[in-house]
């Protein structure tokens, strides 16, 4: 490997959330990684820091051909550049939705388990949450598509908010179940905001499909998610966009935005994005056939040594849902008896909903060794 995804860096003291422990703990919760963002973002960075001015920033035109190609050359579709609009981030852009397309009486649907910012935004904003659970059965993940047409037939449903890929079973959704979705959406009057903000960590040989990409229908009525921060360990950089195609729809999500005080970049948010897809292709190949490989350890050693838990299957993030319903069915005093334990800290399924109260979410965006460790404390805690 040209890049280097085994030396470990030592984070602590940095400010960093996810290593504000205690010393001897081991954290392997919050979904960034333990990785040094790619040498070419790195350089572009410090390249912009010795100008010593770091004024108000502008979008310039490079950061829309930036996304545009590398969506085209990665995932096969071709992006407006003007679809496109800065934010600070993928959640401020789903705060700044929901309350742009909704009202406090209406409905947004989600689908549990699911990234636990989806519940955290529609209830500091006072939104009424409709869930369509996922249908879990022989270890794997779909969604249940009857039930999801009931749920958005309902008139005070008016947005409803997919993940794709899914956090945190790792679902790929299929072309045929995202065209249902657009479908479904559209009879109902319902708006597809679409978070793809792990769509580029895939396993190698594995693509995604955007939802816009799919139909006329799904490209009319979505508000998607993207950024680099999560591919590329920039989270901190604070850079993301709304692709939006429709452009009366593109206006209200403009407006949110700008209201919300949230599509301004810093001094560091255009240059480290448009390093990273201009640049850094060969670096997240690298890192991704390494995730890959640590999810193979990860499934090998638990199998293995850890048979009473089961690994569930997954195509994209490095985060790994495992489904521990053979030793609890309450995954907050287990995570927290883990932690008790053996210092490792893993997220408890129930900060993604109901269905995830036997699950525990293992991020594995780590050097091996690393990971190891992790495996060893989740070992000893259960035997």
């Amino acid at each position: 490997m040209k890049y280097d995804f085994d030396t470990v860096i030592d984070r602590h003291n940095t400010g960093s959330v996810k290593w504000d422990v205690k010393d001897g703990e081991l954290p392997m919760w919050v979904a960034d990684m333990d990785f040094q963002a790619a040498p070419e973002i790195r350089e572009a960075i410090q390249k912009r820091m010795d100008n010593g001015v770091y004024g108000y920033s502008v979008i310039p035109d490079e950061w829309r051909r930036a996304y545009v190609h590398w969506w085209k050359t990665r995932h096969n579709y071709e992006i407006n550049p003007s679809s496109l609009l800065f934010a600070t981030g993928v959640v401020p852009i789903i705060a700044s939705t929901v309350r742009e397309l909704t009202a406090p009486d209406e409905n947004v649907l989600i689908q549990p388990p699911v990234y636990n910012a989806f519940y955290n935004v529609l209830n500091d904003n006072r939104r009424r949450i409709v869930e369509s659970p996922l249908v879990y059965e022989n270890g794997e993940y779909r969604m249940d598509l009857s039930d999801l047409e009931k749920k958005l037939s309902d008139p005070k449903t008016t947005l409803m908010i997919l993940c794709n890929p899914q956090n945190p079973s790792g679902n790929i959704w299929d072309r045929d179940t995202l065209e249902i979705i657009g479908q479904l959406c559209a009879k109902h009057n319902v708006t597809v905001l679409s978070d793809e903000i792990h769509c580029d960590i895939t396993d190698p040989g594995t693509s995604y499909i955007p939802f816009a990409s799919v139909s006329q229908t799904c490209s009319d009525i979505c508000v998607t998610t993207i950024a680099p921060t999560k591919a590329f360990n920039i989270a901190g950089i604070q850079s993301s966009a709304a692709m939006v195609p429709n452009r009366s729809l593109r206006d209200k999500i403009r407006h949110a935005l700008n209201t919300d005080l949230v599509s301004e970049p810093n001094a560091f948010s255009v240059v480290a994005t448009v390093a990273a897809f201009e640049k850094c292709a060969p670096w997240l190949d690298e890192l991704r056939s390494y995730l890959y490989e640590n999810k193979k350890a990860l499934t090998k050693y638990i199998n293995e040594n850890i048979p009473q838990i089961h690994v569930v299957p997954s195509k994209a993030t490095y985060l790994v849902w495992l489904d521990c319903s053979k030793l609890t069915s309450d995954s907050v005093s287990f995570a927290s008896e883990i932690r008790r334990k053996t210092g490792l800290f893993l997220s408890n399924g129930t900060q993604y909903g109901e269905s995830g109260r036997q699950f525990l979410r293992f991020n594995l965006a780590c050097p091996r060794s690393v990971l190891m460790d992790g495996l060893d404390r989740l070992r000893r805690a259960v035997n």
